[in-house]
């Protein structure tokens, strides 16, 4: 694809192995650990943090928190297993590497388990993006009606629909992915990772400072009360969902380990960087969650800095939703450029001499550095950004999406596909006990990916119909 074709990871190909050996040869990997760690956490970290607090609240004070620590002990589970199928045959120092998720399960599972993944894998970032818009435009909006409660008072209506906002992100998103070169992406992660970092804190420490003005811990064991049991089910199932959510990154694990420099082996590198990761995101799932729900209790918002526990300082709720909104610019990149490359390659080789495609046109603007525009990119990039805005205007419900994405992608992408390449990387036979140990294991969370599912969907009925 011309100037296309040099995209590399982070954002590399959904396509099989098609990289050349000189492209190979020319690629100069220097990631290390840290940088690792900072793309995870730029992935992990993002809309799902802003709704722990209210699923903790729907599980109560033992169930919530135990939820939290066994989906991060199953994510360090399953991406430890996921690391070791970067290279092949040996995990270490196997001449063939597998660059993206795509790629890995060809080489594996064969094709036509591919194409069922990409199935998986397409719809998991696209959803991303969609949930990006939801969260974006609700911080935007927030930001809005934090001063409006500022200068009216709390009592003051400060009611703003969110439907301007999402255009505006998805604008700011179209002239983002039309950005040339953008595959070089450590600077954005580390700046999307500060600003997980910022509201995190910022959230942690409204909670933290609510809990002290109330004086005493909210919530209770059983978590809030609903109308029925059923009713109650129906919220701890979506709450689970949401939690799946806020976990996993398989999707692009493969692609930051082919960033990292080597010796030491990959495998090894990433794997402390994923430990490192899931310790952090923990650390922060936790004490958002645990916090907002010790200080609002049955009335914990869905989102934690959106729902309007906090009024004040405002100037401080403003600058988390800031950052939200930052982090989520870089956020919907991150997700959305492996589509963008996937879909490019395949109209590219599909049509190789078509100028419409292929072709790249050059403009320079000043102060800016030439700017090499493709037709197709720009309209293909330009309507999946419209598709994404305009689905999130139809369904902007957040907690109730994000648990339906959680819950759809959770077991086939973080869990079934690893768990199989695994068996055959590392030649392992059925009825063995670490077969027997790891179907248990994609069983049991096969069952919370259906739980979740069915919950999310009854809650986005419930919020359509309501």
């Amino acid at each position: 694809m011309g100037d296309a074709a040099e995209e590399l990871p982070l954002l590399g190909s959904f396509s099989s192995a098609s990289a050349d050996d000189e492209q190979e040869e020319s690629l100069k990997r220097t990631g290390t650990i840290w940088t690792a760690t900072a793309h995870v956490i730029t992935g992990v970290i993002g809309a799902g943090v802003l709704s722990l607090a209210w699923s903790i609240a729907q599980l109560g004070w033992i169930a919530g928190p135990l939820c939290m620590i066994v989906f991060a002990v199953i994510t360090l589970v399953s991406t430890s297993l996921l690391c070791d199928c970067y290279r092949f045959p040996d995990p270490e120092h196997g001449p063939t590497r597998n660059r993206s998720y795509m790629e890995a399960v060809k080489l594996y599972l064969g094709e036509r388990s591919q194409i069922v993944c990409g199935i998986f894998a397409e719809e998991s970032l696209y959803g991303c993006g969609i949930a990006y818009t939801i969260t974006s435009a609700s911080s935007i909006r927030a930001i809005q009606r934090s001063n409006c409660y500022h200068r009216e008072g709390h009592k003051a209506s400060c009611e703003y629909g969110d439907t301007i906002y999402m255009l505006l992100f998805g604008a700011v998103q179209i002239v983002m992915s039309q950005i040339p070169d953008f595959h070089n992406m450590g600077w954005l992660s580390v700046i999307a990772a500060i600003m997980s970092f910022t509201y995190s804190f910022i959230g942690f420490g409204l909670g933290v400072a609510k809990v002290i003005e109330n004086g005493r811990i909210k919530g209770s064991i059983t978590g809030v009360s609903a109308a029925t049991t059923v009713n109650k089910l129906w919220l701890a199932f979506e709450a689970l969902g949401d939690i799946a959510f806020a976990y996993p990154y398989s999707i692009i694990l493969l692609e930051i380990q082919d960033t990292l420099k080597s010796p030491p082996p990959e495998n090894k590198t990433m794997k402390k960087a994923s430990m490192i990761s899931i310790f952090i995101t923990t650390f922060f799932y936790l004490c958002c969650g645990c916090f907002g729900y010790a200080a609002f209790g049955n009335d914990t918002p869905g989102n934690l800095l959106t729902g309007f526990g906090f009024f004040e300082p405002y100037w401080l709720i403003d600058l988390a939703n800031a950052c939200v909104v930052l982090h989520l610019v870089g956020g919907y990149q991150i997700y959305s450029q492996p589509v963008f490359a996937f879909i490019e390659s395949w109209f590219s080789r599909k049509f190789p001499s078509s100028g419409f495609v292929n072709n790249f046109h050059t403009f320079k603007l000043p102060l800016f550095p030439p700017l090499h525009i493709n037709l197709f990119r720009l309209c293909f990039r330009t309507a999946y950004v419209a598709s994404t805005t305009a689905i999130a205007m139809v369904f902007p419900y957040f907690n109730q999406v994000l648990g339906v994405l959680g819950a759809l992608n959770f077991w086939p992408l973080a869990i079934y596909f690893p768990v199989e390449m695994y068996f055959v990387q590392k030649k392992i036979g059925a009825w063995t006990r670490k077969w027997i140990v790891l179907r248990t294991f994609s069983f049991f969370c096969l069952l919370v990916t259906i739980v979740g599912l069915i919950g999310s969907i009854e809650g986005i009925i419930s919020a359509k119909l309501g």
